[in-house]
């Protein structure tokens, strides 16, 4: 009898444990399955580092058509890929994501044209694009390629001491040419002097700070392109003169500005807040972080922007304002000698407006164009400052008509360098090399003193 009641609890016992394992089994397996078709991940760096951009989720995650990514390379160098390539694959069903070894699958190599190990090729149906490196910033511009067709040609206008593409020099555009040709803009430079007129391929015409007054034909040829359907983008800075950098007034291009509703001030803005010194700027780089509600700027909230060398801007018109300098910013109209002071009593108090944008009726259509008081914002040395990248491209991307683009872009790299002015060094330098061992050597005597 004890032992048949014996048996009897061994098998419910046996029976237990035997759900139990597979109560826990199942449990696993629910839950390996749900991570895998709900993959979750948490950054908790500063500038979200390992978080992709809101232009990749945007781009990605609205994808009504099949992508597929090929990454060629080596079994055991997957794992770099991975890290960054699994992060597109869950933002939507429509893209995915294949590794080959070019070494396994040599078939497969050739056939696609892969030569190299690292390359990285997206496909659209028919379209073809490749990514020149791992980054996120080059893998969503060779999806956006993929999506878009057609050429979007930015003419800039040269021959009035413009700002030129080719010039890799502080104040040159060559970084501005780089950054539009990786969005899928082709660029040319082109010389209206020649020609005063504007080439019918110009998706975009870009005047980069003119230097000197355009004659009476080329801003007709520029009226003439706007009226016809163009798009312009202009930089126009304030007629300055402190020397070697005279730019003079440009009055019939300001004339014509102002009929669009645009009016361009004979002003330098000037920020007295202080902080642009934190980023090593004076007071003659206002900074920007007041936006409107405009699509160029909708999306920029939170993001600063730096404007070296700024005219104010009036709307006159239906124009929209984009952005704005802060309270703490003064225009003053002496615009002559090599030092710029302040006169609160007879210069005008902020905020100034930078940037601005609208429409021109062209026929049946609407022609665009975007005016800002800088054309340094955009050059070499600042261009990669905070947002100015991601302004730059939302102007494109509106005058294109491709507002479904504009968004924060990747981020590059976060620079987490301490920048200190010469009295914040001095400070650091008294409390850790004078006043920290000081302090130490009174704490050791005080030991002894008491011990002895």
């Amino acid at each position: 009898m004890n032992s048949e009641w014996l048996k009897t609890r061994q098998t419910k016992f046996t029976a237990y444990v035997t759900i139990y394992i597979l109560i826990v089994i199942a449990v696993l397996g629910l839950l390996n399955w749900l991570a895998q078709r709900h993959n979750k991940s948490v950054d908790t760096t500063a500038n979200k580092r390992f978080s992709l951009s809101d232009q990749t989720k945007k781009v990605v995650g609205g994808l009504k058509q099949d992508v597929k990514i090929s990454y060629f390379d080596k079994t055991s160098s997957f794992g770099a890929a991975k890290d960054l390539l699994d992060r597109y694959e869950t933002l939507s069903p429509k893209l995915t994501v294949d590794y080959i070894d070019p070494d396994k699958k040599p078939q497969v190599a050739k056939q696609m044209g892969v030569k190299a190990y690292g390359s990285i090729l997206i496909d659209s149906g028919p379209k073809h694009q490749e990514a020149k490196a791992i980054t996120e910033e080059e893998v969503t511009g060779a999806i956006i390629r993929t999506l878009k067709g057609g050429d979007r040609l930015v003419c800039v206008v040269s021959g009035s001491g413009e700002h030129k593409l080719d010039d890799s020099g502080r104040s040159g555009y060559s970084g501005l040419k780089e950054l539009m040709e990786k969005n899928n803009y082709k660029t040319r430079e082109i010389s209206l002097l020649d020609k005063p007129e504007v080439p019918k391929d110009c998706t975009i015409t870009l005047v980069g700070g003119p230097r000197f007054d355009y004659v009476q034909p080329v801003v007709d040829a520029l009226k003439k392109y706007q009226e016809s359907g163009g798009h312009l983008l202009l930089f126009l800075d304030p007629p300055v003169k402190l020397g070697k950098e005279d730019v003079s007034e440009n009055a019939a291009l300001a004339k014509v500005v102002e009929g669009w509703g645009v009016a361009l001030n004979k002003d330098l803005v000037l920020d007295t807040s202080g902080i642009g010194q934190v980023f090593g700027f004076s007071e003659v780089v206002p900074l920007v972080t007041s936006y409107e509600s405009h699509s160029i700027v909708r999306e920029m909230k939170g993001t600063a922007t730096a404007f070296p060398l700024a005219r104010s801007l009036e709307i006159k018109g239906s124009a929209e304002k984009l952005f704005s300098t802060s309270e703490n910013s003064f225009a003053t109209s002496k615009l002559t000698g090599g030092e710029i002071r302040i006169d609160p009593s007879k210069d005008k108090h902020g905020p100034f407006l930078l940037g601005a944008a609208g429409t021109v009726k062209a026929g049946d259509a609407q022609a665009r164009f975007v005016v800002a008081g800088s054309s340094s914002w955009a050059s070499n040395n600042i261009l990669s400052f905070n947002g100015n990248k991601d302004l730059f491209l939302n102007m494109l991307n509106w005058l294109s008509a491709d507002e479904d683009l504009i968004s924060i872009r990747p981020k590059d790299p976060e620079d987490r360098r301490i920048t200190m002015n010469r009295r914040q060094m001095q400070m650091v330098f008294y409390s850790s090399v004078i006043l920290l061992p000081l302090f130490s050597i009174l704490a050791g005597f005080s030991v002894w003193w008491k011990r002895r």
